[in-house]
C-alpha cells in the first residue's frame, strides 16, 4: 500500500553538468491503522527494546521477538485510541503538568529530574522521547478516569456488606500477589471462536503445570493491559479484586494455577504468586479542604493555575476566605457547597498529586496550585491524626476498595468497547 512507507529523498549535488539525483531512503514504516492514526514500525521498536532491556537487567527470559511485537502492537492501539479521544475531548498535557509529574516520580526515586535524565540516556533512551511517553500515560489515564468515573456507582447498600465482610475478616485477611492471564474473546464471538480461546486456555494451563515461567507465557499469551509487565497486578486483598477472582483465589495457597475462568472478556487464568497476613500499619488520618478547576475548551490549563495562584495569595494575606471561594469557584460536587472540605479521611486513599501535596503540608497550611488526574487544586491541611478505627475511617476505606475494584472492571470493558467501535488495521510484517 502505497502508504505503508514514509520515504525521504536525499539529493545529491554531483556537479551542475550533471544535475541532481534523487535516492530513497526508507525512515519509518507503517504496521497499523486506528481509526485516522497511525502506527509505526519506530514505536513498536520501542517498546520491544524497552521490554527487552528490562528484562536483561532482571535476569528474566523472554518469548519471541515476533510475540513481543504482538504484544507491543496491542498496547499501542489501545494507547492510539485513548489519545483520539483526548483530542476530541481538548484534554491537554502542559510542559508545566509533566514536569511537575516528572519530579514526583524522580523524587519518590530519591533523585532529580537531572537524575532521571542521566539515567534514562545511560540506558540509551532520549529523555525529549521519555518525557512524551510521560505526557501520553498521563493522558490515557486522564481519559480513563473522566470515561470510566460516570460508569461506577456504589451503593450504601453496597458499603455495609463489605464493612460486615471486613469485620468478618478480622485481623486474618490475606493478601495475594497476583499473575494474570487473558485469553480474549470478541464480544460476538463464534461458537467456534469461544471454543478456540478455551482450548488456548487450557493449553496455556498445561505450560503453566509443567513448570513454564509465569512471566514469560503472560508476555506471549495474554490480552491484559499488564501483559508486556508479565501478567504482574501486584498484592491485592479479595476486596480489592474483581469479584470473579476474588472467589476463586480466596483460600488458594502459592504457586496454585486457578482457572480458565470465565467472564464477558473471555478466559482467565490466575496465578497464587504469594499469600501474606494483611499488612497492616498506623495510620494517620487528615482532615483538609480544597479548590478544584477543571480545564476545558472554556478554561485554559494556563488560566486555571493563574485563578488558583491569585487565590493563594489573596489567602495568605487574609483578603479572602478558603470555604467562600470553594463554594464560588470550586468544581467538586462532593465538597465545594461543604466549602471545600473533606472529612477526616487516610491520604493514602487520594490519586497521587493530591496525596503526595497534602502529606507535605503543615497543618494550616494552603499548597501551591497542583495537577492531579482531576484538575488544578489548591489544599489546605486543617488538622491530622492517628486514626482511631472510627465508622467513618472504616466507611472510607470500604469504599475505597469498592471503588478500586470496579474502576479495574469499567476500565476493561469500557477499552473494549472502543476498540470494538474503531477501525483497525494491523499489516503483516514484510
Amino acid at each position: 500500500m502505497k502508504f505503508r512507507r514514509f520515504l525521504a529523498t536525499t539529493l545529491f549535488a554531483l556537479g551542475l553538468s550533471q544535475g541532481v539525483q534523487a535516492q530513497e531512503q526508507l525512515i519509518d514504516q507503517v504496521v497499523g491503522i486506528v481509526n485516522e492514526g497511525v502506527i509505526l514500525e519506530s514505536e513498536v521498536d520501542a517498546i520491544v527494546n524497552r521490554v527487552k532491556a528490562q528484562a536483561k537487567e532482571s535476569g528474566q527470559d523472554l518469548p519471541t521477538d515476533s510475540a513481543l511485537r504482538v504484544q507491543a502492537i496491542e498496547r499501542l492501539v489501545n494507547q492510539t485510541l485513548l489519545m483520539q479521544m483526548a483530542d476530541r475531548m481538548g484534554l491537554e498535557i502542559s510542559d508545566g503538568q509533566l514536569d511537575q509529574t516528572l519530579a514526583t516520580m524522580a523524587k519518590d526515586q530519591g533523585g532529580t529530574i537531572a537524575d532521571m535524565r542521566r539515567s534514562v540516556e545511560a540506558s540509551g533512551e532520549s529523555f525529549a522521547q521519555f518525557r512524551e511517553d510521560i505526557r501520553k500515560e498521563i493522558t490515557t489515564q486522564q481519559v480513563l478516569r473522566a470515561n470510566v468515573d460516570r460508569r461506577i456507582y456504589i451503593s450504601l447498600q453496597e458499603i455495609e456488606n463489605l464493612l460486615q465482610i471486613m469485620e468478618q475478616q478480622g485481623g486474618n485477611s490475606e493478601e495475594y500477589d497476583i499473575g494474570h492471564i487473558l485469553i480474549d474473546i470478541p464480544s460476538s464471538a463464534t461458537p467456534e471462536e469461544i471454543a478456540s480461546a478455551q482450548d488456548r486456555a487450557a493449553k496455556v494451563i498445561d505450560l503453566l503445570e509443567e513448570g513454564r515461567e509465569f512471566k514469560r507465557i503472560a508476555i506471549a499469551s495474554s490480552s491484559g493491559s499488564k501483559a508486556l509487565e508479565g501478567g504482574q497486578l501486584g498484592w491485592m486483598s479479595t476486596n480489592e479484586m474483581p469479584s470473579l477472582f476474588a472467589e476463586a483465589v480466596k483460600g488458594k495457597k502459592k504457586d496454585t494455577i486457578v482457572g480458565p475462568l470465565r467472564s464477558g472478556a473471555g478466559f482467565h487464568i490466575i496465578k497464587v504468586q504469594d499469600v501474606r497476613g494483611r499488612q497492616v500499619v498506623e495510620t494517620v488520618e487528615m482532615r483538609s479542604r480544597h479548590i478544584l478547576l477543571k480545564p476545558s475548551i472554556i478554561l485554559s490549563e494556563e488560566k486555571a493555575r493563574s485563578m488558583l495562584e491569585g487565590f493563594v495569595k489573596d489567602l495568605r494575606a487574609g483578603d479572602a476566605d478558603f470555604a467562600e471561594l470553594a463554594k464560588e469557584y470550586s468544581e467538586d460536587p462532593g465538597s465545594a457547597l461543604k466549602g471545600g472540605e473533606y472529612d477526616w479521611t487516610d491520604p493514602t486513599t487520594y490519586v497521587p498529586a493530591f496525596r503526595d501535596t497534602l502529606m507535605s503540608l503543615e497543618k494550616g497550611e494552603i499548597s501551591e496550585p497542583f495537577r492531579s488526574t482531576f484538575g488544578w487544586h489548591i489544599v489546605q491541611l486543617l488538622d491530622k491524626r492517628v486514626a482511631d478505627k472510627t465508622d467513618l475511617a472504616k466507611k472510607n476505606r470500604a469504599q475505597q476498595l469498592l471503588y478500586n475494584r470496579k474502576f479495574k472492571e469499567e476500565s476493561f470493558a469500557f477499552q473494549q468497547e472502543i476498540r470494538e467501535q474503531a477501525h483497525i488495521e494491523i499489516f503483516a510484517e514484510d
